[in-house]
């Protein structure tokens, strides 16, 4: 414990960092969903966005998710206040929306694979724009900590 506690101020670098990736990540996987809806089946264009598509959720984005859930864990056990905080349990809540989100992306990320999609680039076009709006309501609740 006194090892996570003399640590934290890098176990918190390592948090944001992970954090940055794993958004940078889900903020663009939707954005390959539209191009690839619009794409032929078959076609060597959706061929290629199905090798973007996996290399970037299994290379980047599920990586980022568990150094991101790794480092917040070690923050928390660092400093369980925090868990008395009522925008830790807002936070905490969002967190647990967007990797619920993230499970959604790795399922039509197979479907497309299979080409299977069910649905339409209008469709991946609104999706895209809900882990920008998530992220923005996580920081705020960390950086303000409003409640």
């Amino acid at each position: 414990m006194d090892f996570l506690a003399g640590a934290y101020i890098w176990i918190k670098a390592l948090h944001i960092i992970s954090v940055i990736f794993w958004m940078a990540g889900m903020a663009y996987l939707p954005r390959l969903f539209v191009y690839h809806a619009e794409a032929a089946p078959g076609s060597d264009k959706a061929e290629t966005f199905k090798v973007m598509e996996r290399r970037l959720l299994r290379g980047i984005i599920n990586p980022a998710m568990i150094a991101s859930f790794v480092f917040g864990i070690a923050m928390l056990v660092a400093n369980p206040d925090l868990l008395a905080q009522g925008w830790m349990h807002a936070k905490l809540f969002l967190i647990l929306v967007m990797s619920v989100l993230h499970g959604f992306f790795a399922r039509w990320r197979k479907q497309l694979e299979r080409d299977e999609n069910r649905h339409d680039a209008r469709f991946y076009r609104i999706v895209n724009e809900a882990p920008p709006l998530l992220v923005i309501f996580i920081v705020l609740l960390a950086v303000a900590k409003p409640f």
